[in-house]
């Protein structure tokens, strides 16, 4: 449970940097992080705060796609979390 946690943190935190970094280059009109980046670090896990790092600072929420992807994925990692822990118990007592 403990890596589990680890990952979620780490995951969580590289992708609101993306986010932001991606927020600055918009506004400097410099190189911007690919969509494909920002959905496969969501998928992987940092879709949450992802997501809410996106609500705060206004970024791509013009973009149904995001808007609507991420709290897919974030229904998604629930149920999977959901499933882990109470049908496979694979974490055992926490």
């Amino acid at each position: 449970m403990r890596w589990l946690i680890v990952w979620l943190i780490l995951v969580s935190v590289w992708g609101v940097l993306l986010t932001l970094f991606d927020k600055s280059a918009a506004k400097r009109g410099a190189r911007r992080v690919p969509e494909a980046a920002l959905f496969l670090t969501g998928a992987l896990g940092g879709a949450f705060a992802m997501f809410l790092c996106m609500r705060i600072v206004r970024h791509k929420t013009a973009h149904t796609k995001f808007m609507l992807g991420f709290p897919l994925m974030i229904l998604g990692h629930a149920l999977l979390l959901y499933y882990l822990l109470f049908v496979l118990r694979i974490f055992g007592e926490f």
